[in-house]
Protein backbone atom coordinates (compact mmCIF):
# COMPACT_ATOMS: atom_id res chain seq x y z
CA UNK A 1 0.00 0.00 0.00
CA UNK A 2 3.04 2.35 0.94
CA UNK A 3 4.44 2.24 -2.69
CA UNK A 4 1.30 4.32 -4.13
CA UNK A 5 1.43 7.12 -1.59
CA UNK A 6 3.94 8.63 -3.65
CA UNK A 7 1.42 9.25 -6.50
CA UNK A 8 -1.25 10.51 -4.61
CA UNK A 9 -1.30 14.28 -3.60
CA UNK A 10 -1.87 15.83 -0.29
CA UNK A 11 -4.01 18.76 -0.14
CA UNK A 12 -2.82 21.29 3.07
CA UNK A 13 -4.53 24.62 3.75
CA UNK A 14 -1.68 27.48 2.81
CA UNK A 15 -4.05 29.89 4.84
CA UNK A 16 -2.33 29.63 8.09
CA UNK A 17 -5.08 26.53 8.51
CA UNK A 18 -7.65 28.79 9.18
CA UNK A 19 -10.43 26.51 7.03
CA UNK A 20 -12.27 27.52 4.03
CA UNK A 21 -12.94 31.08 2.62
CA UNK A 22 -15.59 33.09 3.58
CA UNK A 23 -17.80 31.39 -0.01
CA UNK A 24 -16.72 27.63 1.03
CA UNK A 25 -17.62 28.20 5.07
CA UNK A 26 -21.62 29.95 3.73
CA UNK A 27 -21.60 26.45 1.87
CA UNK A 28 -20.88 24.50 4.87
CA UNK A 29 -22.85 26.48 6.91
CA UNK A 30 -26.09 26.29 4.42
CA UNK A 31 -25.18 22.44 4.33
CA UNK A 32 -25.20 21.90 8.01
CA UNK A 33 -28.82 23.48 8.40
CA UNK A 34 -29.87 21.84 5.40
CA UNK A 35 -28.94 18.51 7.24
CA UNK A 36 -30.17 19.69 10.36
CA UNK A 37 -33.52 20.53 9.44
CA UNK A 38 -34.46 18.35 6.83
CA UNK A 39 -35.46 15.58 9.17
CA UNK A 40 -37.71 17.87 10.83
CA UNK A 41 -39.35 18.61 7.53
CA UNK A 42 -39.31 15.32 6.18
CA UNK A 43 -41.25 14.12 9.49
CA UNK A 44 -44.53 16.17 9.33
CA UNK A 45 -46.48 13.70 7.79
CA UNK A 46 -45.62 11.40 9.89
CA UNK A 47 -46.20 13.74 13.24
CA UNK A 48 -49.27 14.33 12.07
CA UNK A 49 -50.14 11.02 11.52
CA UNK A 50 -49.36 9.67 14.66
CA UNK A 51 -51.16 12.86 16.22
CA UNK A 52 -54.22 12.09 14.46
CA UNK A 53 -54.28 14.77 12.50
CA UNK A 54 -54.41 12.76 8.73
CA UNK A 55 -55.53 9.54 8.82
CA UNK A 56 -58.28 7.30 10.09
CA UNK A 57 -58.10 6.02 14.15
CA UNK A 58 -58.47 2.24 15.03
CA UNK A 59 -56.92 -1.34 16.03
CA UNK A 60 -54.00 -2.69 14.55
CA UNK A 61 -53.49 -6.52 14.73
CA UNK A 62 -50.58 -8.08 13.12
CA UNK A 63 -50.93 -11.08 12.00
CA UNK A 64 -47.80 -12.41 10.30
CA UNK A 65 -44.27 -10.86 10.11
CA UNK A 66 -41.97 -12.85 7.86
CA UNK A 67 -38.37 -12.93 8.68
CA UNK A 68 -36.60 -11.43 5.53
CA UNK A 69 -32.99 -12.14 6.50
CA UNK A 70 -30.23 -10.02 7.78
CA UNK A 71 -32.37 -9.37 10.93
CA UNK A 72 -35.36 -7.16 8.56
CA UNK A 73 -39.15 -8.38 8.72
CA UNK A 74 -41.66 -7.65 6.35
CA UNK A 75 -45.16 -7.54 9.19
CA UNK A 76 -48.52 -7.69 7.52
CA UNK A 77 -51.52 -6.65 9.90
CA UNK A 78 -55.55 -6.01 9.78
CA UNK A 79 -56.61 -2.13 10.75
CA UNK A 80 -60.30 -2.12 12.29
CA UNK A 81 -61.45 1.27 11.83
CA UNK A 82 -62.77 3.27 15.24
CA UNK A 83 -65.80 4.06 12.88
CA UNK A 84 -67.04 0.99 12.49
CA UNK A 85 -65.78 0.39 8.65
CA UNK A 86 -64.35 -2.80 6.82
CA UNK A 87 -61.17 -4.26 8.17
CA UNK A 88 -57.91 -3.14 6.32
CA UNK A 89 -55.03 -5.32 5.23
CA UNK A 90 -51.85 -2.90 5.67
CA UNK A 91 -48.65 -3.00 5.82
CA UNK A 92 -47.27 -3.02 9.76
CA UNK A 93 -43.63 -1.40 11.48
CA UNK A 94 -41.00 -4.47 10.72
CA UNK A 95 -40.80 -4.15 14.65
CA UNK A 96 -44.22 -5.43 15.37
CA UNK A 97 -44.56 -9.09 16.60
CA UNK A 98 -47.59 -11.70 15.22
CA UNK A 99 -50.30 -11.30 17.70
CA UNK A 100 -49.66 -7.37 18.83
CA UNK A 101 -52.67 -5.34 18.97
CA UNK A 102 -51.83 -2.03 19.66
CA UNK A 103 -53.70 1.37 18.43
CA UNK A 104 -52.89 2.77 14.99
CA UNK A 105 -53.76 5.61 12.69
CA UNK A 106 -54.30 4.04 9.22
CA UNK A 107 -52.09 6.37 6.33
CA UNK A 108 -54.62 8.59 3.81
CA UNK A 109 -53.72 5.81 0.81
CA UNK A 110 -55.00 3.05 3.49
CA UNK A 111 -51.88 1.12 2.47
CA UNK A 112 -49.83 0.87 5.91
CA UNK A 113 -50.77 1.60 9.52
CA UNK A 114 -48.92 3.13 12.41
CA UNK A 115 -48.90 3.34 16.13
CA UNK A 116 -50.75 6.24 17.27
CA UNK A 117 -50.68 8.32 20.53
CA UNK A 118 -47.34 9.10 22.85
CA UNK A 119 -45.41 6.18 21.44
CA UNK A 120 -46.33 7.15 17.57
CA UNK A 121 -45.38 10.46 18.33
CA UNK A 122 -42.54 9.33 20.11
CA UNK A 123 -41.50 7.36 17.30
CA UNK A 124 -41.98 10.01 14.60
CA UNK A 125 -39.63 12.47 16.75
CA UNK A 126 -36.36 10.31 16.42
CA UNK A 127 -35.15 11.39 13.21
CA UNK A 128 -35.97 15.14 14.15
CA UNK A 129 -34.23 14.68 17.08
CA UNK A 130 -30.96 13.56 15.51
CA UNK A 131 -30.84 16.59 13.26
CA UNK A 132 -31.66 18.91 15.78
CA UNK A 133 -28.57 17.80 17.64
CA UNK A 134 -26.73 17.69 15.12
CA UNK A 135 -26.74 21.37 14.97
CA UNK A 136 -25.94 21.80 18.49
CA UNK A 137 -22.10 23.02 17.77
CA UNK A 138 -23.04 24.85 14.21
CA UNK A 139 -23.26 28.68 16.47
CA UNK A 140 -19.79 27.62 18.04
CA UNK A 141 -18.43 27.10 14.56
CA UNK A 142 -20.20 30.63 13.31
CA UNK A 143 -18.49 32.41 15.81
CA UNK A 144 -14.99 30.98 15.49
CA UNK A 145 -15.00 31.21 12.10
CA UNK A 146 -16.10 35.01 12.39
CA UNK A 147 -13.32 35.51 15.08
CA UNK A 148 -15.36 36.61 18.17
CA UNK A 149 -13.74 35.79 21.39
CA UNK A 150 -16.82 36.78 23.45
CA UNK A 151 -19.30 33.77 24.21
CA UNK A 152 -17.71 30.99 22.12
CA UNK A 153 -17.94 29.02 25.75
CA UNK A 154 -21.43 30.00 26.08
CA UNK A 155 -21.83 28.59 22.39
CA UNK A 156 -19.52 25.08 23.27
CA UNK A 157 -21.88 24.58 26.72
CA UNK A 158 -25.10 25.30 25.00
CA UNK A 159 -23.65 23.29 21.84
CA UNK A 160 -23.35 20.14 24.42
CA UNK A 161 -26.73 20.63 25.76
CA UNK A 162 -28.04 20.53 22.66
CA UNK A 163 -26.40 18.08 21.39
CA UNK A 164 -27.24 15.55 24.23
CA UNK A 165 -31.07 17.03 24.24
CA UNK A 166 -31.55 15.48 20.68
CA UNK A 167 -29.28 12.09 21.08
CA UNK A 168 -31.69 12.07 24.55
CA UNK A 169 -34.93 12.34 22.32
CA UNK A 170 -33.74 10.28 19.71
CA UNK A 171 -32.77 7.25 22.45
CA UNK A 172 -36.35 7.60 24.09
CA UNK A 173 -38.12 7.88 20.41
CA UNK A 174 -36.32 4.57 19.03
CA UNK A 175 -37.13 2.56 22.23
CA UNK A 176 -41.28 3.82 21.93
CA UNK A 177 -40.07 2.62 18.30
CA UNK A 178 -39.23 -1.12 19.35
CA UNK A 179 -41.27 -1.85 22.49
Amino acid sequence: MTEYLPDLSFVTPDRRGRGPGPLGRAVLVLLWLAIGVLPSVLAIADLRLATGRTGTPGTLRIVSCADLGQGRYDCRGRFTPDSGGPVVEVAASPDSHAGDVTRAQLTPEGDRAVPAGTRGVLAALTLPAVGFGGLGFLPYVIMYWAGARRGRRAAVAGGVLVTAAGAALAVVGMVAAYS
